[in-house]
């Protein structure tokens, strides 16, 4: 059961093609000029099933992505973990916003770790208004970085995605 604060059925705004975005409830950052501040609060939020979201996820035969947003998706990792399983074996491809640092993820939690393995891609670091930009394909601030999960688990450190999809135009 995910703890959510809302979907977006059609985005082309958090990752390259036609997306659907999870924004869970919850986030302990709290970024100074964060988005989504109203989803910050764990106390609210809707209670959706992993199977009912990925039924919405199946319903659209455009969609090829999913992003999880929020509020911080890693603070559900276990849930997001079970729905990105369902959605990897269903072949879409699945991204993740975090105010954490890949680093910070690979010393967390077990369900992170987990979460982390369903993952292709990760924009990982909090949103720092003093590095706030524009100009970068999919990211709030410069010091965010779009990470290919899969080599970075492999290698054990951080990745960054370097051609394709999610690389800046």
């Amino acid at each position: 059961m995910l703890n959510m604060a809302g979907l977006v059925r059609d985005s082309i705004v958090d990752g390259p093609g036609l997306r659907t975005v999870f924004f869970v409830q919850g986030c302990p950052h709290h970024c100074p000029g964060c988005h989504n501040p109203e989803t910050w609060a764990f106390g609210g939020g809707t209670p959706m099933e992993e199977e009912t979201l990925f039924a919405i996820v199946r319903d659209n035969p455009l969609c090829r992505g999913v992003t999880f947003s929020g509020g911080e998706p890693f603070a559900q990792a276990e849930s997001l973990a079970r729905l990105g399983r369902m959605l990897k074996e269903a072949g879409y491809e699945v991204a993740s916003y975090t105010g954490y640092t890949f680093e910070q993820l690979m010393e967390g939690t077990e369900a992170q770790r987990v979460l982390l393995e369903t993952l292709d891609v990760l924009i990982d670091g909090p949103f720092l208004l003093e590095e706030r930009t524009l100009e970068l394909s999919f990211r709030g601030s410069r010091n965010q970085r779009i990470l290919d999960v899969q080599e970075s688990l492999r290698a054990g450190i951080a990745i960054p995605v370097t051609a394709g999809r999610w690389t800046d135009r």
